[in-house]
């Protein structure tokens, strides 16, 4: 199972909370040991913008930085 979490810093350390759901299915404890794969979420400029109409898709091309494909 995938989820998203946001890092806060508690000390000289980053923490990640586990959500409630993962930790039920996966059957998690504390103290366990896991392999966590970092990955991060690329912002995007969605709604930053609101009342300037909807995206075309070369828009949205271009804001994922492939403004030719």
């Amino acid at each position: 199972m995938q989820s998203i979490t946001k890092l806060r810093k508690v000390g000289g350390s980053l923490v990640a909370t586990v959500p409630k759901k993962l930790i039920e299915e996966e059957g998690l404890v504390a103290g366990q040991n896991v392999v966590i794969n970092v990955e991060k979420i690329k912002k995007s400029g969605l709604g930053a913008l609101k009342g300037i109409g909807s995206l075309t898709k070369e828009d949205k091309r271009w804001l994922e930085g492939r403004p030719h494909d």
